[in-house]
């Protein structure tokens, strides 16, 4: 996943129908000799709409939680959509405008608080490992880093097949891979962490070699495909952005059809067009173990 120099500003036309991060603060700076919990949280996506309905489907949101020992304060992270995440993965196709216009970031929250009902009703809070406020520190400085430069929020992972060790043509950019990239900081800084099993979802779309077909410019600017934009209009025409979660799963499986009956997928990926030749069998929704990180330097307790 490419990392970009800094984050565009929003455009108006892209509006939230929940606020992104009402609540947000900035990350404090701790006390070097403070000793802090760092927790797994996962519940359900979308669990305040509608009950733990998609718990059933395994699509889970993750975040992580940090208790300082000498404040006794808890602190929630997580990463998600600006726009929630119809927005990210279907563009809106606007009269006038040629190309498909995308209201397509995501970002880290930071908030006080861990809301201990909510992650443990259908979902997990559990103690991963203890870091100190120096490690804390130097992982708010990463995380800064990371939001300032990774803007872009990817739905799909794309990978040739459903085997393990199949190639991975796209990695999916979404919540989950923030908290393994923000637990690989701490096993980095020298955390350890306990030895209990982690899983993820991830929504895989299975391809043979993805076919490069240009950037917004070189296929809808005055020079561009004419056909080519044409066939990449179509394919987004039927889904829509919308808000509501029924309608962006209904959608999903809109484009599951169009899938399997066309074989393809037009994929925008790092403000760049894909031609996705698929196969069988084309979408899959998993939820599999992704263990916990070793550091990369010798580790040490806290």
């Amino acid at each position: 996943h490419r990392r970009f120099d800094f984050r565009p500003k929003t455009d108006p036309y892209c509006q939230a129908r929940y606020t992104f991060c009402p609540t947000g603060s900035a990350i404090p700076l701790m006390k070097e000799e403070d000793v802090i919990e760092v927790y797994r949280l996962q519940a359900p996506v979308w669990e305040f709409k509608y009950g733990d309905l998609l718990g059933h489907l395994k699509i889970m949101h993750d975040a992580v939680g940090f208790k300082s020992s000498l404040t006794g304060k808890n602190y929630t992270m997580e990463w998600y959509e600006l726009f929630q995440l119809g927005n990210c993965t279907f563009p809106h196709l606007r009269p006038g405008m040629e190309a498909p216009f995308w209201c397509n970031q995501g970002a880290a929250c930071f908030y006080e608080g861990i809301d201990d009902a909510h992650w443990k009703a259908n979902g997990t809070l559990v103690l991963v490992t203890t870091i100190s406020g120096t490690m804390f520190n130097e992982m708010a400085q990463w995380v800064k880093y990371d939001n300032e430069t990774g803007i872009y929020y990817e739905t799909w992972t794309v990978q040739a097949s459903p085997d393990k060790k199949s190639t991975v043509w796209f990695d999916s950019y979404e919540c989950s891979k923030f908290i393994l990239r923000t637990y690989q900081k701490l096993a980095d800084l020298g955390a350890v962490f306990k030895k209990i099993q982690t899983n993820y979802t991830s929504i895989i779309l299975f391809s043979g070699e993805p076919i490069y077909l240009g950037n917004e410019t070189s296929i809808f600017g005055p020079q561009g495909n004419k056909t080519l934009a044409a066939a990449i209009r179509d394919f987004y025409n039927p889904f829509k952005p919308h808000q509501s979660v029924r309608e962006f799963f209904v959608d999903l499986f809109k484009i599951i059809d169009h899938v399997i009956l066309n074989h393809q997928f037009y994929l925008f990926y790092n403000l760049e067009y894909w031609f996705l030749p698929m196969k069988s069998p084309y979408l899959k929704i998993i939820y599999e173990e992704v263990p916990l990180p070793v550091g990369s330097k010798a580790s040490f307790g806290v």
